[in-house]
This record gives structure tokens, sequence and C-alpha cells, in this order.
């Protein structure tokens, strides 16, 4: 979220079991998810407020990462979070299961609301989300390819809304990593290097450093806490300015605004450096291969050798200076 969708997710379903009050449980889901700053606890809230309802304060709120949140309201005890986290908690969808299905399938990403009760957990609610990708994403990503750079998207998200939000992209199906755990992201980035496009080391272990010298070069691009890890595996991580200050310490490179197409400017400056990095070697040796044996056989005057050398410098730091004319 962020890196490519512009990040502002919207609630665009809330389906509640049979018999429960929808007001009441929407204030109750918007309560556990008001002192977090993820996008869609922020989406929940916004939805809440439309319809008039005002979040309580939660006590004993714990983000639980990669899955979700918890806490109590008005000594009630909620968990909010991915269906993957539901199944493992054993928290059955019942009667909304197709309904969560067909979401999914739409493209929406899709959360559900647990309760804690005397008899175990209670499902409450299904709540599904839609976001819309960057302006410029698309084209972004079509001039990484115009360069022969295979673009792969990794995402925490339902492979439902991974491939839809993909298929607006412009990417592949093949190229799509979904449903992987922030822990896993860094070994996703190891396999890519070793050139095993789908499968990950298990757990999200990182194997030895000899074994990372893999046989391709791999950037990656994100701007989240749970990005950090996948940022500093990489071979170049490139931070969105917009994001978390993790991120940016992880990364190699930081671009200054949440734009893409940065990503491909940062390419091309960096190509452009390079070749300005390599004339001016050149120049600096071809000045001292031919004035030192000019000097040593004493055809060259000291202030002569003293202006060579002077204008050696003025014309590699002239050289350097012409990339202020670099534009995207």
């Amino acid at each position: 979220t962020g890196t490519l969708t512009v990040g502002r997710p919207r609630l665009t379903a809330f389906e509640v079991v049979p018999g429960q009050d929808e007001a009441a449980v929407l204030a109750a889901v918007a309560s556990v998810q008001s002192g977090s700053e993820h996008p869609l606890a922020r989406a929940v809230v916004a939805a809440a407020q439309e319809r008039g309802l005002q979040p309580v304060a939660p006590d004993g709120v714990r983000a639980v990462p990669g899955r979700g949140t918890e806490g109590e309201v008005q000594a009630r005890s909620y968990l909010v979070g991915s269906l993957r986290w539901m199944d493992e908690l054993g928290v059955g969808l019942g009667t909304l299961a197709d309904r969560a299905k067909s979401l999914q399938n739409d493209g929406a990403t899709v959360s559900a609301l647990a309760e804690r009760t005397t008899d175990g957990l209670a499902l409450r609610a299904i709540l599904a989300f839609g976001d819309e990708p960057k302006p410029g994403a698309r084209e972004a990503l079509a001039a990484l390819r115009a360069r022969g750079i295979r673009t792969v998207m990794i995402s925490g998200d339902n492979r439902g809304a991974a491939l839809a939000m993909a298929q607006r992209l412009g990417l592949d199906a093949a190229d799509v990593r979904a449903e992987v755990l922030p822990g896993d992201k860094a070994a996703q980035v190891v396999a890519l290097q070793q050139g095993d496009g789908e499968e990950a080391h298990p757990g999200g272990q990182r194997p030895s450093a000899a074994a990372q010298h893999g046989a391709h070069i791999v950037a990656m691009v994100g701007d989240g806490v749970n990005d950090a890890p996948a940022l500093a595996a990489a071979d170049v991580g490139m931070a969105m300015g917009n994001g978390t200050d993790v991120a940016m310490h992880a990364a190699g490179i930081t671009l200054m605004r949440g734009d893409p197409m940065l990503v491909a400017a940062a390419l091309d400056i960096s190509r452009r450096t390079v070749a300005k990095i390599r004339q001016n070697l050149f120049w600096a040796f071809f000045y001292n291969v031919a004035g030192i044996p000019l000097a040593a056989l004493g055809y060259l005057n000291p202030v002569v050798a003293g202006a060579a050398m002077a204008l050696s410098s003025v014309s590699v730091m002239a050289n350097a200076l012409l990339l202020k004319r670099w534009r995207m």
C-alpha cells in the first residue's frame, strides 16, 4: 500500500452475520482500529464517521504483524484482520464465506471481525476495501520493462485483490507474489536474486552470505515498515520519500516523492553518473599519461605543467557539472 497504489483505500462493503446490529458492529471495529495508522484502519474509521458513529478509545490494543489488530471495546474483546489470520484462529466465515470469496474475486481486500466469547471466537462481520493505482504507476512499470527490467509485485494482500491490481497495472499474473507475510518479503527478494522466481525460502529464513550471491541483480522499492528487511536484502533498496523512516534508513536510495516514475529516473541518473565517472577517469589518465613523460624528459615547463594540471581538474569538474542539464 502506497508504493503502487494511492494508499487511501475505502471501505466498499461491510457485511455482518445475521442477527447482529450493523451500526454497533461497525462502531466496534472502528474503535479497535482508531489508534492504528494503517491505511485500512483509517478507512474503517472514516466509514464509521460518515455514518455518524464515533469510535471510543479501546483498551489493550495489540497489533499482530501481517495479520491484524486485537483490543477491547467496552469490556468486549475483538480481533480484526486478514482472512488468513481468521483461518489460523479457527474462525469460520459461515454464511458469509461465499460473499467473501465473491468480493475477493472482484479484486477487493477482505478482512474480518471476530469477537471473543465464552464459547470461543465468533465471526461478527467481513469488510471489503478498494484502492486505486497511483497516477502514472502503469506507465512507470512499462518504462522499466522497456529497459529490459523484469517487474515483480510482492503483496501481503489476497491473491484475488493482488491479481486485480496487477491487471490494472499491466503486470503479468506470473509476476505477482500474493499473501506474503512481512517476514517473508526478504526471502522473496533472495529467491529472485538466485533466479528462483516461484518459491522463496520457507519461514522467511535467509541463506548464508555465500548462497546469496545470486544470478540476478534485484532492486526492491517499498515504503512501509514491513518493507525494511526486503529493502536491506536487495542489491539496491529504494524507499519512497513519503514512506516510513525505517524504510528510508534500510534503503540505499530515497526517492524524494512517492512517484513510481522516479524509479526509472533513479536508474537513468545512475547510469549517466557512472558514464561521467568513466569519462572523467579517462581524461584524468590522458592528461597524466601525456604530461608525465614530457615533464620527465624536460620538455614541459613547470608553469605549463601546473596550468595543465589545473586544466585537468577544470575539465573534469565541467564534465561532471553537465549532469545539471539532466531532466526526467
